[in-house]
Formats: structure tokens, C-alpha cells, sequence
């Protein structure tokens, strides 16, 4: 019989309760070794882990006199005490997960250790951290007590050198706080680098994208969906229209996707090609067409697009000449290799997409007429993200997460200054400019979270680049290295200190200490203006 037992009160006199439990437990040699109680209503359910002290136990005896206790409702046998129930689960969660994670109270003790974090720290599967201290693991440094010490998060690659060999690992330490912003302790997560450069690998290959990956809850962006979705599923030629950085290629690849054509999409950016080679690659050519051709020749982009999806993005920038093609193969369904005299049918879905105005081209004559209303079929209008804000918040997340990844970084928070830096702008660049403007910051900011001193547009980066570059050109043969060092440390103090941040705060964002930063300031003599 197992020595855990639930046992059912009435609530009544706790005190009064307890003494008659413990009364029986006494006379039939029971020792208490543990005791959990849960209310319930109006009863009290007590989790009991007994001992017996005698060489025969009268176990059953045990439950029969448990039951004459006043107030007793029910008694169950179990297996395992709900605390240890919940540990069991709790263990279980961690060592199913991916990254090694270790962590320590605020005395330096260990609390936690799973399954990667052993193989990592080079321990047996068995090694149980009861009563063992951190510096009882055989890991080189005190990352993890430092971080106590300085409440700071700290990120870096590491290399530990095991029995089994060499590992290569990214450590993020995180302070542990409790509901008052005590230091409770600090953990340590560890994160194979393979599996972040497999998953980054597999994140950024250009796989299938669906409606559902198009990140937008604005009324703009959600109508420009809803409207996609109804024409993908048809053979009908559709024309995306849109400014530059807008996502017309991903629309494009959610139309084909979700429609009967799905089973290959050809994109072609015809703006990057000169008219002799974008010819040539969106009709293919015979062997020996012209100099330096494939003897063998080449099929061309509409035939390897034959019974699939054939996206001309920027079909604004093709030729008249190769214009007039176009419209032949959508009329006719059929293709000529250059330097060819069969034809070839063809039967493909085209996508057309575009950021230039294609009715003014047409009244400049550099536009077919012709061509453009038999590709503006199926008009879809994608807004510019100046006109769907409230998708900023979305799209920022999105992105951190990929750049989490592809930088080696933890960047988890975006603070109010900044996101109102990032809703006043105006985005020229659109969701483009934004992917890129994230990551700019991303790289910047040394802590977890993005301020608005991280937040600068191609403009001001640019502006600063070229008045520094000019600045310190001119210095040249005038002043030492270090003298140019300094003075550029100087301006980056200056700037930062002109945020309405404590020093402290300060100094966390340029990742030095406190004394550290007002050392600087007595250095370079920089007037602080009080407020």
C-alpha cells in the first residue's frame, strides 16, 4: 500500500483538525514526512506522507481509525503528493524544450537544471542539483552570479569544451524578480548556434506563402485580402498596383498559392534585365540564336511556367517591343524561341505587378494601350502602410522575431517613445522601410528593448554618416587618432544625454556602468541641463 494518503474534513477548527490526525498517525507508529492541505468550500483536503516506525505496520488498521476523527468525510490512497505531481510536471516541460537552461537562487544555489543544460555544462542525465551550488557545475565562468550582482541582462557566444568535444552555444543571463522588483535569483538560457542557424536557414528560405502569412488587421489591408482571395482562384490575369515596399510580391504569392495554378510560381523582376536578356529569358531561344547562346538552347520563363503561375513583376519597366510579345502570348497562348520558327503553346496564369503609373505611360507612349486592358483584368490596390498604422505594432513583432534569430540577439520590448517615433513617420519605404529601419535598431540597441535613440530613418543615418565622415576628414593629419576618438565619444555622449533618461538609464543604454559614464562626463566636461 502506498504510504501517501488524501484525506477529506470538514473545514471546522484547523488546529483541532490537525492534532486529531496527527493523534492517530501516533498511535498506529506513523510518522508525518510531509503535509500539503488545499481548501475546497467547506472542506479541507490534507495530502499526507507517512512513515512507519514499526517493523509491522498496521496499515489497515491505519484508514479504518482515520475515519472515527470528527469532522472526517472521505480518505483516498495516492501515488504522489500534488507538489511533487506538479515538480514531476514541471521537469518534464523543461526537458522537452530545445535550449539549456539553468537557474540559481539570490545565495547562488541551483533550482533548476534540465536535460540540455546538463549536456552543455558536461554533468550526467542523473546529476541532482539538491544542496549543489553553481560554482559545483564545471562551467568556466560566473555569468549567471554576475548577473546578480549587476541586475543586468547579459548576451554572448560561448564555447565549452566537454568529453563529448567542443560546444559553441549563445547564453542570454535574465535576472529573476519577484511582484516588487526584488532579485529573487538569475537564468541562464543556452541555445545550441546549429539550431539557430538551422532555424534562421529555414525562416528565411522563400517557401509558400498563404493569405493567413500576410500581417495586417487594419480595415485597408483586410479588404485588400478579402478581395485577393475571392479572384486567386481563377485564370484570370490580375494586376497589382502599388507603391514600392508595399508587399506586391507576397500578394502574388498568396494569389498563386491559394489557386488551381499552385503548383509552380515563375517571378521575373523585368526591371532588373536589359531588353536583350529579358527577352531571352521570358521566350527562351533556339541553339545558336546568337553569339555565346547554349548550343543546346533554352526554354524561356513562360515554358517553364506551363500550367502554373508566371508573376512580370514591374511590368512597367518592359520594352514596347517585348510589350508586343507580352500581348501575343496572352492573346494567342502560344510562344516563339528567339531565333526559333515553331511556336509553342503555352498555358499559364499571369500576375502583373507595378509601382509606376501605367494610364500616364500610356499617354506618353511608352505603354501599350492595348497590353494595359488586357492585364487590368483583375485590379488589386495595395495600401501603403502610411494608411494602415495600426498594422505597424504587428509587423514590428513579426519582424523582431525573425532578426531574434538571425542576429543571436533577444530583443523583446519597444518602448512607448519609440513606437510613437515609428507611428509619426510617414513611410515613404513602406513595409520595406520599416523591415529595415527594425533591424537597424535591433542591431543598435546592446539591452532588450528598442528605445527612440535606436530608431533612425535611412535619412537621418545617412545625414549623420556624411556630417561625421566630413567632420572627421578634415581632421586628418591635424589631430592623433585618440584625439578624434575622443571627440567622436564626446557626440555620442552629448546626443545621449539630451534624452529625458536618468543617468542610470543612460548608461544602460550605451552598455557601460554608472561610474563609468559619469567619468566621461567629468572628462569631457559636458554640461547636464537640469530640469
Amino acid at each position: 500500500m502506498s504510504n501517501t494518503i488524501r484525506l477529506s474534513l470538514l473545514l471546522g477548527n484547523h488546529l483541532e483538525n490537525m492534532v486529531n490526525v496527527a493523534s492517530v498517525m501516533a498511535d498506529f507508529k506513523f510518522n508525518i514526512l510531509s503535509l500539503e492541505s488545499q481548501k475546497k468550500g467547506e472542506n479541507i483536503i490534507l495530502f499526507l506522507m507517512l512513515k512507519s516506525t514499526s517493523d509491522n505496520p498496521d496499515k489497515n488498521g491505519l484508514l479504518k481509525s482515520v475515519q472515527s476523527i470528527p469532522n472526517w468525510i472521505e480518505t483516498k490512497i495516492i501515488k504522489t503528493l500534488p507538489r511533487e505531481k506538479k515538480e514531476k510536471g514541471y521537469e518534464v516541460v523543461l526537458d522537452s524544450v530545445i535550449e539549456g537552461i539553468i537557474s540559481i537562487d539570490d545565495e547562488g544555489s541551483l533550482t533548476t537544471i534540465n536535460r540540455v543544460a546538463k549536456e552543455i555544462a558536461g554533468v550526467e542525465s542523473s546529476y541532482n542539483i539538491s544542496g549543489k551550488r553553481i560554482h559545483d557545475l564545471p562551467i568556466l565562468d560566473n555569468d549567471l552570479q554576475n548577473t546578480l550582482k549587476t541586475k543586468e541582462i547579459k548576451r554572448q557566444t560561448k564555447n565549452v569544451i566537454t568529453e563529448k568535444g567542443r560546444i559553441q552555444f549563445f547564453s542570454c543571463c535574465k535576472p529573476i524578480k519577484d511582484s516588487n522588483n526584488h532579485m529573487i535569483g538569475a537564468v541562464e538560457i543556452m541555445k545550441y548556434i546549429k539550431d539557430i542557424e538551422d532555424l534562421a536557414n529555414t525562416v528565411s528560405q522563400h517557401s509558400d506563402i498563404a493569405f493567413g502569412d500576410i500581417i495586417g488587421k487594419s480595415a485597408v489591408i483586410r479588404e485588400t485580402i478579402s478581395l485577393a482571395q475571392k479572384i486567386a482562384d481563377t485564370d484570370s490575369i490580375v494586376s497589382i498596383r502599388g507603391e514600392s515596399g508595399t508587399g506586391k510580391e507576397i500578394f502574388a504569392r498568396a494569389i498563386a498559392f491559394d489557386s488551381c495554378r499552385c503548383k509552380s510560381i515563375v517571378p521575373i523582376n523585368c526591371a532588373a534585365l536589359p531588353e536583350s536578356l529579358l527577352e531571352s529569358e521570358l521566350f527562351g531561344y533556339v541553339g545558336g540564336a546568337f553569339t555565346g547562346a547554349n548550343k543546346r538552347g533554352k526554354p524561356g520563363l513562360f515554358e517553364i511556367a506551363n500550367e502554373g503561375t508566371i508573376f512580370l513583376d514591374e511590368i512597367g519597366d518592359i520594352p514596347l517591343n517585348v510589350q508586343a510579345k507580352v500581348l501575343r502570348v496572352i492573346e494567342e497562348k502560344r510562344i516563339r524561341r528567339i531565333g526559333g520558327a515553331d511556336e509553342i503553346p503555352v498555358n499559364v496564369r499571369i500576375i502583373t505587378a507595378t509601382n509606376k503609373n501605367l494610364e500616364q505611360m500610356i499617354e506618353q507612349k511608352a505603354f501599350r494601350e492595348d497590353l494595359y486592358y488586357r492585364i487590368n483584368v483583375l485590379p488589386v490596390h495595395i495600401p501603403p502602410l502610411r494608411q494602415r498604422r495600426d498594422d505597424i505594432p504587428l509587423l514590428v513583432d513579426h519582424f523582431l522575431s525573425r532578426l531574434n534569430l538571425k542576429l543571436n540577439k533577444s530583443v523583446e520590448f519597444i518602448d512607448k517613445s519609440a513606437y510613437k517615433k515609428l507611428l509619426e513617420y510617414h513611410w515613404p519605404g513602406n513595409v520595406r522601410e520599416l523591415k529595415n529601419v527594425i533591424e537597424r535598431a535591433a542591431i543598435l540597441t546592446s539591452t532588450d528593448q528598442i528605445t527612440d535613440a535606436c530608431i533612425l530613418f535611412s535619412f537621418e543615418s545617412e545625414g549623420e554618416i556624411k556630417s561625421l565622415k566630413h567632420k572627421f576628414s578634415s581632421q586628418l593629419g591635424k589631430k592623433s587618432l585618440n584625439a578624434m576618438v575622443n571627440d567622436y565619444e564626446k557626440i555620442i555622449l552629448e546626443k545621449a544625454l539630451k534624452k529625458p533618461l536618468s543617468l542610470r538609464k543612460t548608461a544602460k543604454m550605451l552598455d557601460v556602468s554608472h561610474t563609468t559614464l559619469l567619468n566621461k562626463i567629468k572628462k569631457y566636461q559636458i554640461k547636464m541641463e537640469i530640469n
